[in-house]
């Protein structure tokens, strides 16, 4: 970064430079990892932070909120500041850095939407990998890398060993925190990417209070696609808001579909293109609804990338999914852990396990802590909705003993959520703990019957609970 300097950087992000301007050396970086020469960003700072980064002898740091001590104690240490209203613009200038930097020619390709980025992303990612390609992707199991809130992707493309030919890229569809929404964020970040390929899984809604209605959360994932320059958009055909923003694609770029009524869909015997197998069904890994979807997103983003069709077929066929994606734990019982959230996803998660029991779901359910009433109204509602008409126990929890402050369960979010139940006339357990509930469930459910983790940070601890307490169950 030899031709930047601090007064350069305020100047990009709209920024405040208190202090000298300095050449800058390094890398962007997150405060913990940072080394001599970086720039740090991170969204808040105090005098403990601004201590720690002057000990590392970084170049400057970077944020949009600072105590007065913060700024006090960084003119004592002579330590260059930026201060910016939107940090979502530093970690937008720091990737574009990046990707100029080290990963200039790569292929890039950018997936969001509401549901199932995170395993299309991952899908992809492996059936490029199994292709030959030098591959990034900043798709974990928690998808906590998928914002522009801190330098992420900027500092794992820097630190990415080796040549790069390709990026994989998860998008949040909505970001922001408390109340405060990073307006046009899925836009931003696509393209400050600029990626040769977009594509869109579906529209519901999630991050309630940050966007309220669907017309929201349309507009929001929409802005991937508006100016996009890149070749192929990839579309969801069984989404109707997914495939109304075909209209909004420029006539230079191609529109792909999959999903039933596109050249490419799924039925009886496995995935077709255009009449041809592509993939039999004995091959898939999993066949609930909303796997196979996420699996014909992959499957034609290859295609469009002209990918073999038997590379692919072989990287689908040995795919091992994230953490908490409807993770198999256990086959006797069948125990499944699964990252539902968001109304659709607990749906279509209920449904496609109740297919696979032979006895009874025991649905053991963590309350979103510290989300807010109205997430975890509708949540509720869709986990009773889900287990309409099914041979069920429904066990809630609110995890207190494995969360942090920032996930604790608050009174008024437990009553709106069992309320739903009590209006629905579903009976339910409920447990404070997350390993009560657990306990509960195991000794009560039989060989036969299906248990189904869902649950964002209070259900995360799960599966190593389980662990610790039948460690027979999981050798």
């Amino acid at each position: 970064m030899k031709s930047i300097t601090t007064s350069y950087l305020a100047d990009q992000i709209n920024g405040t430079l208190i202090g000298d301007d300095i050449p800058i050396h390094g890398i962007f970086n997150i405060l913990k990892d940072s080394k001599k020469g970086d720039v740090v960003i991170r969204h808040r700072f105090d005098e403990v932070g601004v201590k720690i980064a002057s000990k590392k002898e970084v170049s400057c740091i970077v944020t949009q909120n600072i105590s007065e001590n913060g700024i006090d104690h960084a003119k004592e240490l002579n330590l260059p500041l930026i201060i910016s209203d939107k940090i979502e613009l530093a970690n937008a200038f720091a990737l574009k850095w990046a990707l100029n930097k080290f990963a200039s020619g790569t292929l890039r390709i950018v997936v969001t939407g509401t549901n199932g980025k995170s395993t299309t992303t991952h899908m992809i990612y492996n059936i490029l990998k199994e292709a030959g390609y030098s591959t990034y992707t900043n798709t974990d199991s928690q998808s906590e890398f998928n914002t522009l809130i801190d330098p992420m992707v900027a500092k794992q493309i820097a630190e990415f060993p080796g040549e790069l030919d390709a990026l994989v890229v998860e998008v949040s569809e909505v970001q922001g925190w408390m109340d405060r929404i990073m307006k046009d964020h899925a836009h931003l970040m696509t393209s400050t990417i600029n990626p040769q390929m977009v594509v869109l899984t579906n529209v519901a809604l999630d991050h309630i209070g940050l966007v309220n209605s669907i017309e929201e959360a349309y507009e929001e994932i929409s802005g991937t696609i508006k100016g996009f320059k890149g070749k192929f958009v990839i579309l969801n055909n069984e989404d109707p808001l997914i495939k109304k923003m075909a209209k909004l694609v420029s006539s230079h770029s191609k529109v792909e579909f999959f999903g039933k009524g596109s050249p490419l869909e799924f039925h009886a015997g496995g995935i077709y293109q255009q009449g041809k197998l592509i993939i039999s069904e004995d091959k898939l890994p999993f066949k609930s609804p909303h796997f196979i979807s996420n699996t014909l997103a992959a499957v034609q983003a290859a295609l469009s990338l002209n990918v073999k069709p038997e590379i692919i077929a072989s990287s689908i066929s040995s795919y091992n999914p994230l953490e908490r994606r409807f993770s198999v734990l256990s086959q006797n019982p069948l125990i499944i852990d699964d990252f539902a959230h968001n109304p659709d996803g607990i749906r279509a998660t209920i449904r496609s396990c109740a297919k696979l029991s032979q006895g009874k779901l025991y649905l053991v359910s963590a309350i979103r802590g510290s989300r807010g009433n109205v997430i975890n109204k509708v949540n509720a509602e869709a986990v009773a909705d889900g287990l309409n008409e099914i041979n069920h126990l429904l066990i809630i929890t609110s995890s207190q003993e494995v969360v942090d402050d920032a996930n604790r369960v608050l009174t008024s979010e437990k009553k709106v959520f069992t309320d739903v139940m009590d209006d629905n006339g579903l009976y339910y357990v409920f447990f404070e703990k997350l390993g009560d509930a657990l306990k509960f469930t195991m000794e009560k459910s039989q060989k036969t019957d299906t248990i189904l983790l869902i649950g964002a940070q209070g259900m995360d601890p799960a599966r190593e609970l389980l662990k610790k307490m039948y460690n027979n169950l999981f050798r």
